[in-house]
């Protein structure tokens, strides 16, 4: 069996990648790291004028994901819901560092899930810059690092009376249709559980529209743990109501099959969606519209923000929706 530094001399380390230089267009990002694996820290150079955004997230098996989720999907979506992260805030990629502990070094689970992290790494022109083995129960610990203009980061304070509330995506709400299918609450028919098992698995962070939406959101959060829990993040940090329409949230065809109450429970308390959920200004309409199509991603506005505080869920008939859960916590 390979030792750790044959682990992460295997697995992990690549040469750098030709074209890594400063103002190369799509390689810019890697022009960040200026010094990577192989030294007790990585050197991450950030642009001049530029802020630098980090975030963490750790995947535990059996509390994150089901021990048959395939390595190379698991590999793609560790990086995928720390990329959200930075859509989140409008920030640009740089690089990441992965912590990785494993309970044997093997080869059939190595090989995959690094095969499906640089994938996703590739797409989006940022490198491993670090990081650290161990053995373990398998649990993944990837910190990511991007660049954002000075006082241009989207945060969750921003929030005002007025705004408009808005959601990316196409399909709320399947990841946790595919959770619920595993469980057996749910049948889907035909190619529908792959299809939400895909959700679920190789979520897609929306990090050019979060790029496109600074200047123009008031706030932005993505969703992680749900609607209505992030929501009320945004809405406590920003000290204002909201008043959601549980009928405009976007459902996939295999959702909006289901009895209606597992459509509400999918779509406000779901949770591993990693669409954004944001804010902007009634009269940035139409540069959230543009923004959408210039990333490429469908979004839906479903709801307003109000200053009297609490969260309000409501059908397009106005009608209140009785929402008896909990945003997900892993205390509670």
């Amino acid at each position: 069996m390979a030792g750790e530094f044959d682990l992460i001399a295997r697995y992990f380390t690549r040469p750098p990648r030709a074209g890594a230089t400063a103002g190369d267009g799509a390689s810019r990002a890697l022009a960040g790291v200026a010094l990577g694996i192989g030294d007790d820290c990585a050197l991450l150079q950030p642009t001049a004028g530029m802020q630098l955004a980090v975030s963490t997230d750790m995947l535990v098996e059996g509390r994150h994901f089901l021990s048959t989720v395939p390595p190379d999907r698991l590999g793609h979506k560790a990086l995928a819901v720390n990329l959200s992260d930075l859509a989140a805030c409008g920030a640009e990629p740089l690089a990441f560092t992965l912590a990785l502990a494993l309970p044997r070094g093997d080869e059939a689970f190595l090989a995959p899930f690094a095969r499906g992290l640089f994938a996703l790494a590739d797409a989006y022109h940022i490198e491993l810059a670090g990081g650290d083995t161990t053995a373990g129960p398998l649990n993944i610990c990837i910190t990511v690092f991007g660049q954002v203009p000075a006082g241009q980061a989207l945060l969750r304070s921003g929030a005002r009376p007025g705004d408009e509330l808005w959601v990316s995506g196409s399909a709320l709400g399947d990841a946790r249709l595919a959770l619920e299918a595993f469980r057996g609450r749910a049948q889907l028919p035909g190619d529908g559980f792959e299809t939400v098992r895909r959700a679920m698995e190789l979520p897609q962070p929306r990090v050019a529209l979060g790029l496109a939406l600074r200047g123009v959101a008031s706030s932005a959060i993505d969703l992680s743990d749900g609607l209505l829990g992030d929501l009320g993040h945004v809405l406590k940090r920003s000290g204002v109501g909201a008043v959601v329409d549980v009928d405009a949230l976007p459902r996939s065809a295999h959702l909006a099959a289901q009895a209606g109450p597992l459509q509400h429970e999918c779509l406000l308390a779901g949770g591993d969606d990693y669409e954004l959920l944001f804010t902007a200004p009634a009269a940035a309409h139409a540069a959230v519209r543009a923004a959408g199509k210039a990333a490429g991603v469908a979004l839906s506005r479903c709801g307003r923000i109000e200053a009297a505080p609490g969260l309000r869920v409501v059908d397009a008939a106005g009608r209140a929706v009785a929402t008896p859960w909990h945003a997900f916590d892993h205390f509670a």
